[in-house]
This record gives C-alpha cells, sequence and structure tokens, in this order.
C-alpha cells in the first residue's frame, strides 16, 4: 500500500498539522483498542492488557535494532535519565550538550555531587575527556531539529571509557535508530510513534549495565506475580527489571502504533518526511528566511518567527514556537500540500 493510502486510512487530521514534534497524531487502529479496552474494563470483561505491554516492547526492539530483553517500558523519559543519573558514583562527570532537553540533562543537576559539564552539540565529541564517566545527548534537538554525530560521540565516549546516554524522542519513528550502539537509549512514544501518552522506552546493555532498578515494584520481578508482597526475591533477568507500572490503556495503544510505524517501515517514513522538510526549507529562500541548519532532519526550525505560531493556529496550521524558533515537524500524514499551505501563510522578510 502507498503510504499516503495508509496515511489517509488511519489518520484524518482536521487542520494543517505539522507538530509531531510535540505530540503525534494517534492512528485509527490505535483509537479502536483504546476504545475497546476502556470499554471491556468498564463492563468488568477482562482483557490482556499485559499481553500489549509485552507486544509493544516487542515491536520497539525490532524497530531500534536490539533483542527484547533490551528494553524496558516506563511512561517517563525524566524518570529513565534519572535512574541512569542515580546510579552514577558520587563525583562521576557528566557530558551534556549545550540547551539540550531538560528532561536529559536535569536529573543529572539534581544531583549535586555529580559533575555536569557543557559543550556545543557540535564539539560535543571532541570534548569528551579521560575522567568523562557518561554522555547524555538527544539524537535530534528538540528545539530546532539538528542531528547529533553520533557516531563521533560514541567512538569519544569509547576512547575514554565512558557509557553513552541517547534520547531518541525526536527521532524513534523517522530516524534509523541503532540503540546496540549506545549504552543506553530513552525515548517516548507520543511523537513520531504515534503512540498514546504515557509510553516510554529505555535500552540497556546487554549486562544490564550500571543501573540501579531503584525504582522496582511488582512489575520488575522475574515472576511478577508471585513479587507482588514484601521484598523481591528475584529480579527479572532482563532490562524488565527497570519496567515501572504500566499505564495499560496507553500500552494497548501504543501496540497498535508502534506497529504500524513498523508495517510501514522508517526507510520509507524517513525518506517521506525528509523530503517535505527539505521542500520547506526550498520555499522558505523566496521568502527571505533562513532555517537553522540541520540537514538531514524532519524538524525544521525558522528564526525569528516563532511569535506567529498563535496566528498560524487560527488560520488552521498547527506548529510550535520553540526557543523562538517556529517549529515545523512533517511526518507520515503530512504531505506537499501541508507545506505548500504554511509557506503561503508565512510573511516575506
Amino acid at each position: 500500500m502507498e503510504l499516503d493510502s495508509l496515511a489517509r486510512g488511519e489518520f484524518a487530521p482536521q487542520t494543517t498539522y505539522l507538530n509531531t514534534a510535540s505530540t503525534g497524531l494517534l492512528p485509527a487502529r490505535t483509537v479502536a483498542a483504546m476504545g475497546e479496552a476502556v470499554a471491556a474494563s468498564a463492563a468488568g470483561r477482562p482483557t490482556d492488557m499485559f499481553g500489549d505491554v509485552e507486544a509493544a516492547r516487542a515491536t520497539y526492539a525490532r524497530l531500534v535494532g536490539v533483542p527484547v530483553r533490551r528494553v524496558a517500558t516506563g511512561a517517563s523519559v525524566a524518570v529513565y535519565t534519572g535512574l541512569v543519573a542515580a546510579s552514577l558514583p558520587e563525583g562521576a562527570e557528566v557530558l551534556v550538550a549545550e540547551a539540550d532537553f531538560s528532561s536529559v540533562v536535569n536529573p543529572f543537576h539534581m544531583r549535586r555531587d555529580l559533575k555536569v559539564r557543557t559543550a556545543p552539540l557540535e564539539r560535543l565529541a571532541e570534548s569528551v575527556r579521560p575522567g568523562t564517566a557518561l554522555v547524555a545527548v538527544s539524537a535530534v534537538q528538540s528545539a530546532d531539529g539538528r542531528i547529533a554525530d553520533l557516531a563521533a560521540i560514541r567512538e569519544a565516549a569509547r576512547a575514554h571509557g565512558a557509557r553513552t546516554l541517547v534520547d531518541v524522542s525526536q527521532g524513534a519513528g523517522w530516524y534509523p535508530v541503532d540503540a546496540g550502539a549506545y549504552d543506553y537509549t530513552v525515548t517516548v512514544g507520543f511523537k513520531w510513534l504515534a503512540a498514546p501518552r504515557g509510553v516510554a522506552f529505555l535500552t540497556v546493555p546487554d549486562d544490564l549495565g550500571d543501573l540501579n532498578p531503584i525504582f522496582a515494584g511488582w512489575v520488575a520481578g522475574e515472576h511478577p506475580w508471585d513479587a507482588c508482597y514484601g521484598p523481591i526475591d528475584e529480579l527479572a533477568h532482563s532490562a524488565r527489571r527497570f519496567d515501572e507500572s504500566p499505564a495499560l490503556f496507553s500500552y494497548t495503544g501504543a501496540r497498535h502504533s508502534l506497529a504500524l510505524v513498523e508495517e510501514v517501515g522508517i526507510e520509507r517514513i524517513h525518506a517521506h518526511n525528509t523530503a517535505l522538510a527539505d521542500r520547506f526549507r526550498a520555499g522558505l529562500a523566496p521568502l527571505g528566511h533562513g532555517p537553522v541548519a540541520a540537514p538531514g532532519s524532519a524538524i525544521v526550525a525558522v528564526p525569528g518567527l516563532g511569535h506567529h505560531q498563535e496566528e498560524l493556529s487560527r488560520a488552521g496550521v498547527e506548529l510550535s514556537n520553540r526557543a523562538g524558533n517556529l517549529r515545523a515537524a512533517f511526518h507520515l500524514y503530512s504531505s506537499a500540500a501541508d507545506v505548500d499551505r504554511l509557506l503561503e501563510l508565512l510573511p516575506a522578510r
């Protein structure tokens, strides 16, 4: 099935929706599954929503190229970043990118006994040094769509014995992610994965890394239903030991959203999204506007135009105002007509 036909069958935006970097649209199959689960719950009919969690975990593992045993399910990037921060030894140095998303950097600052060092995104790899314990960075910057040189960062970290934490929230779903190349990756599901809020994933090394499962509850047990009372005798032998108690209705939806992304294919979505982003960049030039340089990104940020966000919304075009930038984000339900509609409404310089 052609991508356009599939998108029309699953999505029905009533606006020109170019705001996936904030929140992705829910597919019809996801809405239906959640509605059925809610109705079943209201009627007292049992459904296997924990099975939905496992299905979502398995599909996500395939999308990012790691064995399912390396994937933990949760609800928040900040919680999982906090888990990594809490597991670092006193005095450890953490290197982060300048002005990165707060959920990636703030948990490390909350550990007053850590040494947090900041460097420009473009110089992050060269800023790794002996004694750096962890490099934490977003694969794609939220504010402007710039893509980190993850290969260089990974190699620099390995050369100095540092671990890596990569937030793929603004990439997973359109940008090819090889989670196995990094010690830890985190993502929310409600953006490019088109899942409901309340879904997040953590990937860990095969040896489970240096993480201390400090918030482990009964779902973190190797046999969860035998781990409901008292201390857990046997933690899960996989990344499931880092699971949060799941938002079950959200995971019932996520199962179907992730299946759609897998069905379409990351490569097809990547090609579609970046072609639209390039169309938008090209259309800005005649208007006298220059976007933040972010080649290959599905996110396009235009400095100085952020204040137009509200009037564009009134005209039925949904985007974001981030750090003064007008931020457009193109996904599988976006079209060339959407790009042209936005360009028609933007003022010339």
